[in-house]
């Protein structure tokens, strides 16, 4: 079977994404990713504009606090990770279509210590536009609450430590940049 990098010709009432080419896949699992992110802001947005940001910062709170577990669970169930290490959380936090809409690098130090660098954030960017300083909360804040759930969810030891956070130097790739951690007594 012919594998399609796109759907521009005649209606197939058999389409499915079987007959997709892994280009094609690989586009639409990114876009999936940004869908996503953009949805996250657009309903935090929404529910701002119509009862003020302390009750959608809360409303984002508590989604995400649920989402993050499912999250971490499932991808790491799905791509058979496992481990109660520094190394675990990395390798599904890579996995995460989540994750995919950012660009962030990780540097794995050893299983038990990596650091994240997350370049450019769209959301970030979208905030700084914004000029509120909403940032503060977001980044510094539910992030930080968001960082430490999912790597709790590995192990409650692991140390979530910022150790670069908004606001950005101007000209700064570097939107924010955080620490994981395990501490083992030898």
């Amino acid at each position: 079977m012919k594998l399609n990098n796109d759907y521009s010709g005649e209606f197939d009432p058999g389409f499915s994404q079987e007959k997709l080419s892994r280009e094609m896949l690989l586009k639409v699992a990114k876009a999936g990713s940004d869908y996503l992110r953009r949805l996250d802001g657009t309903w935090y947005v929404t529910v701002m504009k119509r009862f003020g940001n302390d009750a959608a910062f809360d409303c984002d709170v508590k989604i995400w606090e649920k989402f993050i577990i499912y999250e971490s669970k499932s991808v790491s169930e799905m791509f058979g990770i496992r481990g109660n290490d520094v190394l675990a959380l990395v390798k599904t936090m890579q996995a995460s279509p989540w994750n995919w809409a950012y660009d962030r690098s990780y540097d794995l130090i050893s299983n038990d210590h990596a650091v994240i660098t997350c370049r450019n954030c769209e959301t970030l960017l979208n905030l700084e536009k914004e000029g509120t300083h909403r940032y503060m909360q977001i980044c510094h804040v539910l992030d930080k609450k968001l960082f430490e759930l999912r790597a709790h969810y590995f192990n409650k030891a692991i140390k979530v430590t910022p150790l670069q956070l908004p606001p950005r130097e101007k000209g700064s790739e570097i939107s924010c940049r955080w620490e994981f951690k395990i501490e083992r007594k030898v």
